[in-house]
């Protein structure tokens, strides 16, 4: 296999990423979707190590099954052990493009066997995943961006750019599927990729995109060491019917909220927003009787509730059809 120029600095990437991680496992699955990110790392990494391409069919498509075939023979093309197509059904809550990723994650858990599962996501994608996240307020959290290793999820290509991953396939003689999606301006992402950042590197004056990984980068350092503060904080604070209300508004609001929110998570919520963290809050700080807080949770027909009782904050649950008079809902 050829190694010059872009090809040999992906295989440096995963190799790095993979010594320095002490190997993640003797062999991994890699999630092609076609695209040149995915291609390119399914190439580098089955140079690697024995790998296991999964295909993901989300079947919004005409041709999605023949795009996935193609994909299937060329991750064999490239020394894959093996490669699968999983089909996908994909819903429609949160939009099309939420609705989609969270398909796609269900249908490669279901299929990973157990084994790490390398994506494709580079340094413009969580460029862009960071511009959202300001764009919309989300939090710091958001603005942290993705992580290189979130297990089973890994991302070693996550500093390199996409044009890397271009010329990687064009060096290996690899055709990428473009998948219309990509240019569909009815999608933010795209407006984002094409219209926005374009935008910003000519104002700015370039490195934008690597500016706003940095930031990601600093971010999520600063994230990190407050969410293990927050876990030592509330195993002091959990009591057998809650937490104590009164000791949560002695902490900083910044340490508060990253306590209800792992004490929420540990109550089987899901899917939580920085709405309902602050509304919890509310119950602590701005306390005048009022109702509880619904939550997410993959509950069904009941909703998750959190409340104060008695000076302490509960959770329980409620059928749906108790929910009129709860904040939140």
């Amino acid at each position: 296999m050829d190694r010059q120029g872009a090809v040999a600095a992906l295989r440096a990437a995963v190799t790095a990423f993979d010594r320095e991680l002490g190997a993640v496992d003797d062999r991994w699955c890699v999630a092609l979707s076609g695209g040149a990110d995915s291609l390119a790392l399914t190439a580098v990494a089955a140079d690697t190590k024995p790998t296991v391409a999964l295909i993901v069919d989300h079947q919004l498509q005409a041709n999605s099954a023949t795009v996935a075939r193609t994909a299937q023979q060329q991750a064999l093309s490239v020394g894959c052990v093996t490669a699968q197509v999983v089909r996908a059904d994909v819903g429609t809550e949160g939009g099309p493009e939420a609705a989609a990723r969270t398909a796609r994650y269900r249908a490669l858990e279901l299929a990973r066997n157990g084994l790490p599962v390398l994506l494709g996501h580079t340094l413009d994608d969580q460029a862009e995943t960071v511009l959202l996240g300001l764009g919309r307020g989300s939090g710091p959290r958001s603005i942290a961006g993705m992580r290189v290793c979130d297990p089973p999820w890994y991302r070693p290509l996550l500093g390199m750019r996409r044009t890397t991953t271009r010329a990687a396939c064009a060096e290996l003689g690899l055709t990428p599927w473009q998948d219309p999606h990509n240019t569909d301006r009815r999608f933010t992402r795209v407006r984002l990729r094409q219209e926005v950042l374009p935008l910003l590197e000519d104002v700015l004056g370039g490195g934008v995109a690597e500016a706003l990984a940095r930031t990601a980068g600093a971010l999520r350092a600063d994230t990190d060491t407050l969410d293990e503060l927050a876990e030592h904080a509330l195993a002091g604070l959990c009591r057998e019917d809650g937490l104590d209300t009164a000791e949560l508004a002695l902490l900083p609001e910044a340490l508060r909220r990253r306590v209800i929110r792992r004490w929420l998570l540990d109550g089987g919520a899901s899917g939580l927003t920085d709405k309902q963290i602050r509304g919890v809050d509310t119950l602590i700080t701005a306390w005048r009787g009022q109702g509880g807080v619904a939550v997410g949770s993959p509950l069904r027909g009941r909703r998750l509730i959190a409340g104060r009782r008695g000076g302490m904050l509960t959770l329980h649950t409620e059928a749906v059809r108790n929910m009129k008079n709860c904040a939140g809902a």
